[in-house]
C-alpha cells in the first residue's frame, strides 16, 4: 500500500511540473519586462564634472539611482552612445537614466535638465 502511495504521489508530481515550470518562466519575463520599464521611466538627477570622449565616459555627481539600488555620489559612468557626451558640458545639470550593461553602470538615457 504505501509503495503505491508513494507511486501515485510521483506520477502526480510528474504531471503537474511542466505547468509549475511554465508558470513560473511566465512570471519571470514578466517581472523583467516590469522592471525595465519602470528603470527606462525614472530619472536620476546629476550634474557633469568631467567629460572623456575618448573613452565614451563621464563623471557625475547623483543623486540615489534606484533601480541599481545605488546610494547618491560621484562616479564614472559608461555612455550607451557616444554621441550623448555633445548634448552636455562640464557643469551642466542633467537628468539620465543608468543601468547595468555587460557589467558596467552606463547611462543610457541622457538630457539637460530644465
Amino acid at each position: 500500500m504505501n509503495a503505491l502511495l508513494t507511486l501515485g504521489l510521483a506520477i502526480l508530481m510528474a504531471a503537474a511540473s511542466p505547468a509549475a515550470f511554465a508558470q513560473d518562466a511566465h512570471a519571470g519575463q514578466g517581472a523583467a519586462a516590469g522592471h525595465e520599464t519602470a528603470a527606462a521611466a525614472e530619472l536620476t538627477d546629476g550634474e557633469v564634472r568631467k567629460i572623456d570622449k575618448d573613452a565614451g565616459k563621464i563623471t557625475v555627481r547623483h543623486g540615489e539611482i534606484r533601480n541599481l539600488n545605488m546610494a547618491a555620489m560621484t562616479m564614472v559612468l559608461r555612455v550607451k552612445d557616444a554621441a550623448m557626451l555633445e548634448q552636455v558640458q562640464v557643469g551642466d545639470k542633467i537628468r539620465f537614466a543608468a543601468d547595468r550593461v555587460d557589467g558596467a553602470v552606463t547611462i543610457v538615457q541622457l538630457q539637460k535638465a530644465q
